[in-house]
């Protein structure tokens, strides 16, 4: 006998089973303390980037045009330069901006963001923060398509 999709139940129509009785997991405790357990290192290109991508992230900051002897090489966000020593750093930012928008506000609210989000991700504390505003850059205008 030929068994064809037919024949088989839709997975709507199957027949529950009856549940199998979960027991409470038994809590272990655990043989080797939490400080005992080793290390962990964040190196300093994952707070650059951390700090790239807040400042990329923020509103108000834009991406650049790239051009290398004059021909457009594509685009680039915020970049960003780690130093410090133990677990404080210093961060330095060079960022494009909307033009108008007011700089001053713009460039503290990068400082207390990337102060904020680079110590909870890597528990780095940032000691400075310093912004350099590359460029001021209008909206960029649509393209307009040729049909």
């Amino acid at each position: 006998m030929t068994v064809t999709d037919e024949d088989r139940p839709a997975p709507d129509r199957v027949p529950a089973e009856d549940p199998v009785p979960v027991e409470d997991p038994v809590l272990v405790e655990d043989p080797v303390p939490v400080e005992d357990r080793g290390t962990l290192e964040v190196h300093p290109s994952v707070v650059r980037k951390v700090a790239e991508r807040i400042a990329d992230l923020t509103p108000g900051t834009l991406r650049a045009p790239r051009r290398i002897a004059g021909i457009d090489a594509g685009e680039h966000g915020a970049s960003a330069k780690v130093g410090g020593f133990g677990g404080d750093v210093d961060v330095t930012l060079d960022v494009a901006l909307h033009y108008p928008s007011p700089v001053h506000e713009l460039a503290d609210e990068l400082r207390r963001r990337v102060t904020e989000e680079v110590h909870r991700i890597t528990g780095y504390r940032v000691r400075s923060v310093r912004v350099t505003v590359s460029a001021l850059l209008p909206n960029p205008r649509p393209r307009s398509r040729v049909e």
